[in-house]
């Protein structure tokens, strides 16, 4: 029989649904010393945020198949190590959603009528009503940054109190917004018009200091600000300022860039403030649907069925897995190619698969490119198991066409979606780009590129060296397409630096260039 540790104090229902299929040890509080020392004994882990799974308790944890942590994040888990050792790690990403949703609207309600200020001051004898005149949520508009669950939950509940819900997430389509009864726009309109904005994003390097000071002096001075989400999208001491300044009327914050929070931080002792320590997802309900959910993940682990919430790559037969390991990357990387040309959100995506590979188990090449879409837009991890899910709820629609015959070359895999097309082969192992709507290149999706498509004349390939070698942006790689398009080429160039946003403008500026798209292969 099978045995688990439980450590960290797992709800019981998670623990009386395991001890219908295996054998349970708990340990409440365990040293890590302890944890070392008793690890190997065991088949399954599951942990909260206390225990440090680090890659000495996985060497010693020979009997390991699977790690549960009762919650969303695995930052105490070396997941790395973990898939090394061909254990899974999964998650609960759903068992906290309701409490995650419910927090961030008890702080807009919370915020719009002072109520913290309001009962501290009734704790130490006072009745001020005046003082602590509020603002009604009816009628105002909320700005939801990220529709993901939560957001998406706090965007249904804002309608029953008759708020205008607008919204910001560039994977959601119009379609999905248009179910969820929310209007999609720009980031820079949301932070103009909200009078309420609460953020739903992932801790990147894009969304880190979303909101600055910068974002705030556009706001309404009217505006609150909710954060349930991560902390260091909103900068705090740009937050501090413009709260000590009255640039806003409030703000309420459950998550900070340092947990715990600094004593001194400048976030304190403001009176228009609401700071909570990140009881997001600490209801009692929310602790028994975490430990049921990582429960049952086990279990179906254990039993060798799919983990709809694994967090690493799940086990794929050797057999299979050495065979489709090289197609599997060049899809991610032909995903983040289609996601970086999309000018839109995209709603639909194509994926073809030629040659001998569409014999195989080929619908896992269509969730890497998938896995490859999404990566850089989601908190949670993305992989070959819940790829298509997440896709699913963010309205993409995916479609497959097989075909065992491959012109030119053995293999190909292709990429459609918003009008782009992108073709990828392998050579030896090697993930090559052979195709961009439809212009021939070969094209090393391993770095930073440039697709500029362009008139076809003299000059052209000197004056965007020359421009950006004036910005100290070296040129490690180039390929020039054509096609049947008269006068018309596409450069492709591997560039060796970040291309700021400034310079990004004066390459579109060129007058025979029609376009430049930048593509990171970062992941």
């Amino acid at each position: 029989m099978f045995k688990i540790l439980a450590a960290d104090g797992i709800a019981n229902e998670g623990i009386e649904l395991l001890r219908k299929n295996f054998s349970v040890e708990i340990r409440d509080k365990i040293s890590h010393e302890e944890l070392l020392e008793i690890i190997p004994q065991f088949d399954a882990l599951i942990v909260r945020s206390a225990s440090k799974v680090t890659a000495d308790v996985l060497e010693r944890g020979r009997n390991l198949k699977i790690i549960g942590r009762a919650g969303v994040g695995v930052d105490n888990i070396d997941v790395q190590a973990a898939t090394e050792r061909g254990i899974i790690v999964i998650n609960s990403p759903d068992g906290n959603t309701i409490a995650a949703t419910e927090h961030t609207f008890a702080m807009m309600l919370a915020v719009s009528r002072n109520i913290p200020q309001a009962s501290g001051s009734m704790h130490v004898g006072k009745w001020d009503r005046k003082k602590f005149i509020g603002v009604e949520l009816r009628n105002k508009t909320l700005g939801v940054i990220g529709l993901g669950r939560i957001g998406a939950g706090v965007a249904k509940r804002a309608q029953s109190f008759d708020m205008n819900v607008i919204a910001y997430d560039p994977f959601v389509s119009e379609e999905r917004a248009k179910n969820l009864g929310v209007r999609l726009v720009e980031l820079d309109e949301l932070f103009k018009i909200a009078d309420f904005i609460t953020v739903h994003m992932p801790l990147t390097n894009k969304t880190k200091d979303m909101i600055s000071l910068a974002q705030i002096k556009t706001m309404k001075p009217t505006v609150r600000l909710i954060n349930c989400a991560r902390g260091g999208i909103i900068n705090e001491n740009d937050l501090a300022t413009a709260l000590k300044e009255n640039l806003i009327a409030g703000a309420a914050i459950d998550v900070f860039e340092n947990e715990p929070l600094a004593e001194d931080s400048p976030l304190r002792n403001l009176p228009n403030i609401i700071l909570t320590p990140h009881l997001g997802a600490s209801t009692v309900e929310a602790q028994i649907g975490v430990s049921v959910d990582v429960a049952k993940g086990i279990i179906d682990a254990l039993n060798n069925r799919p983990v709809a919430t694994a967090v690493n790559l799940p086990h794929i037969p050797s057999h299979i897995l050495e065979k489709l390991a090289p197609f599997l990357d060049l899809a991610e990387r032909l995903g983040r190619t289609i996601t970086g040309m999309s000018k839109e959100p995209i709603s639909s995506v194509q994926v073809k698969v030629n040659g001998k590979i569409s014999e195989t188990n080929s619908s896992l090449i269509s969730t890497a490119v998938l896995k490859g879409m999404l990566t850089a837009a989601l908190d949670t991890n993305v992989n070959l198991v819940n790829a298509n899910i997440l896709a699913a709820e963010r309205g993409i629609h995916l479609s497959e066409i097989k075909s065992n015959i491959a012109r030119d070359f053995a293999n190909l895999v292709t990429v459609s979606a918003n009008g782009n097309i992108v073709t990828g082969t392998l050579f030896g192992n090697e993930g090559r780009i052979v195709s961009i709507n439809n212009f021939r290149v070969d094209v090393d999706p391993h770095a930073r590129i440039l697709i500029c498509p362009h008139i076809n004349r003299p000059g052209v390939i000197g004056l965007v060296g020359t421009l950006l070698a004036e910005h100290g942006i070296n040129i490690s790689g180039m390929q020039v397409g054509k096609t049947a398009i008269e006068g018309t080429s596409l450069m492709v160039l591997t560039i060796d630096n970040p291309l700021t946003q400034d310079v990004l403008a004066e390459m579109k500026a060129l007058d025979p260039i029609f376009d430049v798209t930048p593509v990171s292969y970062d992941f």
